[in-house]
Parts: C-alpha cells; structure tokens; sequence
C-alpha cells in the first residue's frame, strides 16, 4: 500500500507549525516576522520583503530600506497595526526594528506559546492518522483490503504518525533552547 499522501499532509503540518515558529520573536532579529505583514503598494497588498531591502545588520536589529521611499510612511503604519510588539523608528530613509532584549518572565511565555503551537500540530498529526485508519477500515468492510492488508495499514500509518510526533518534539526542543539561551 502507498502511504504517500499519509505523509505528505503530516509533512506539510510540520511545515505550517515550523513557519509558525519562525514568526516567533525569540530575542533575536528574526526578518521572518515581517512575512505576514503586507503593504498597500499601488493599490496591492503587497509584502514588505518585495517592496524593500530587509537586512539584520546586528543581533537585535532589523533594518527595511524601501525602494520607493514614498511608502515608508506606510510600512511603518501597517508595522505598528501588526501586533509583533516591535515600535519602528523611521529616520525619513529607513525604518529600523529594535528588539529588546527578552526578561525571564517573557522567555517563560513564549516557551509556552511554542508548546501550545507543538500541541496544535500533534493534534493535526492525529487527526490525519485516524482520517487514514478510517479510510482503510472502510475499505475493508466494503472488501477491497482484507483484514491482516488493514492490521498493516495501521501499524504503518502509527509508524509514520510516532515518526512525524517525534520531528515535532525536536523541533519544539530546539526553539525552546533558542528561546532560554538568547
């Protein structure tokens, strides 16, 4: 049997929570924060990383150079309606993003907003695994499988779920030591 599409969806769940993690501000200049963030370009919402140059010129520091200077006004203004905690500082050239350095009690709460998102992931890797068991359960009660092809298909799709599990603990493990030692 072909357990491709199984893995496929628990790969692109690691994928979404992964990207998740990279929005969150561990102490250090992460430019990833900025992805969600779009800007009215021309009447197009567009995202700041194709409307400037983002650079992290040091640890704590993001620096956006626009290649239009007439929507630096705008992307500070749609910096400050996102809610990443950060206030720019626009010098009329570029707009810089300082970070602050983190306290314990912040370090505390984003570890527990990681756990939560690592959380949220295993519940979709679940999800899909009992979606795929129900699947083979039904095709073998309308015959097309038989019942040891099913006892197989279980064992596989658990195989694969412990395996995708497993990904997102090391994961989760890994932000968390970035987030603690910043």
């Amino acid at each position: 049997m072909d357990y491709s599409e199984v893995k496929e969806k628990m790969d692109k769940t690691i994928s979404v929570y992964s990207e998740n993690l990279s929005e969150i501000r561990a102490g250090r200049a992460n430019p990833a924060i900025l992805n969600k963030i779009k800007v009215d370009y021309y009447g197009v919402p567009t995202p700041i990383s194709q409307v400037a140059g983002v650079s992290v010129p040091e640890a704590r520091l993001i620096v956006i150079q626009p290649w239009d200077a007439s929507i630096l006004k705008e992307i500070e203004k749609e910096i400050l309606k996102s809610d990443i905690g950060i206030n720019p500082n626009n010098d009329g050239k570029v707009i810089r993003l300082a970070f602050p350095e983190l306290n314990e009690e912040r370090r505390k709460e984003i570890v527990k907003d990681i756990k939560k998102l690592a959380e949220d992931a295993k519940v979709a890797v679940r999800s899909i695994r009992r979606e795929a068991i129900d699947n083979y359960r039904k095709q073998q009660k309308d015959s097309k499988i038989t019942e040891d092809e099913l006892k197989i298909a279980e064992e596989e799709v658990q195989k694969i779920t412990d395996n995708k599990i497993n990904e997102i603990d090391t994961i989760l493990a890994n932000k968390e030591k970035e987030v603690m030692s910043v």
